[in-house]
């Protein structure tokens, strides 16, 4: 596996973002998220991502419990801000007087005694960012952590972060089905050498040819019934990019998702997408995107069919939406 720089932290190429191993595609089978977790650092996929609030804590746990002996051979990622009670309603809270304890607890499910990387999930309208990346840095100095992350913040917002404490990667959303961050954050991070870290790479499976309708995303649990992009006649017109993307992969004699890992590699090599998934299969044809090469015309040819004024719809309902900090 190559591997590509987040500021100073090394990671792989392709990382794996283990969300849907705990909660919002539908179940899970626990072997198979298990033999999941061994093959990735069996093949190099080291570099993987949790959150504190995936499952609330299950995801986490299950890292520390089957990769406990494995430690040393990965890259841990994970993030705190977002909030959740048991009966389903979300918060988020980046308050420098709890930024220890979040710390604490997710060391305790993980196993581990220090987190590589460890983000601000979501961006807290009330408190300053100075104060959660403040408090965030005396993590680092007391060992507990190595870097920092910020996630789905604004250019703003990272240019102030930035200045308190260093910061070592973003992590947004970004896909050929998403492309926001091009527009502001990315010269951010190449300006100040910050990484920049793809989720949903292959646009909640959509890029990949195997949803064909909204039957193939109405499974208990699965949280992209309920997105615009997903519904109705938006999800018509984005299938339809969908199909004219599969004769590009056919010409490369590859797969639609190993195509759109492949194009977000070739925007930098400070870029590490984590494509998530719970099975085998799809964490090997994800790896093998990392020796996918696309010339210029092949780049193009993407950038055009994917343009942002061709996906129909946003990427989350309203109140989702204001979570974010954009510019």
């Amino acid at each position: 596996m190559k591997t590509h720089r987040l500021g100073e932290l090394e990671v792989s190429a392709i990382g794996l973002g283990c969300m849907g191993m705990s909660q919002a595609y539908g179940e899970a089978d626990p072997r198979e998220c298990e033999r999941t977790l061994h093959r990735a650092l069996d093949i190099g996929v080291a570099f993987l991502d949790t959150a504190n609030v995936y499952g609330l804590g299950h995801n986490e746990k299950l890292i520390g419990r089957v990769l406990n002996d494995r430690r040393g051979e990965m890259v841990l990622a994970t993030k705190f801000g977002i909030t959740r009670t048991p009966d389903g309603k979300r918060g988020i809270d980046g308050h420098p007087d709890r930024v220890a304890e979040r710390c604490e607890e997710s060391l305790e499910r993980l196993q581990t005694d220090v987190i590589d990387l460890y983000y601000l999930h979501r961006l807290d309208p009330v408190v300053p960012i100075e104060d959660t990346v403040g408090a965030m840095a005396r993590l680092v100095e007391a060992g507990k952590v190595r870097y920092l992350g910020l996630s789905e913040v604004s250019a703003a917002t990272l240019r102030r972060a930035h200045a308190v404490h260093p910061i070592t990667a973003v992590q947004s959303e970004h896909s050929l089905w998403t492309r926001d961050p091009e527009a502001h954050v990315l010269p951010v991070c190449r300006e100040l050498g910050i990484g920049f870290v793809p989720f949903s790479p292959l646009g909640r499976a959509i890029l990949t040819g195997t949803i064909e309708g909204a039957g193939d995303i109405d499974a208990k649990g699965d949280m992209r019934g309920g997105m615009p992009r997903f519904q109705g006649e938006n999800l018509e017109r984005n299938l339809s990019l969908v199909q004219a993307f599969a004769a590009l992969a056919d010409e490369r004699n590859c797969t639609r998702g190993q195509l759109a890992l492949a194009w977000l590699l070739a925007q930098g090599d400070f870029i590490a997408p984590i494509p998530g998934t719970k099975r085998v299969k799809y964490l090997e044809e994800n790896a093998a995107a990392a020796d996918t090469e696309l010339s210029e015309e092949e780049l193009h040819a993407m950038d055009e069919l994917f343009a942002p004024e061709n996906i129909a719809g946003a990427r989350y309902v309203p109140a989702g939406m204001k979570t974010l900090d954009r510019d």
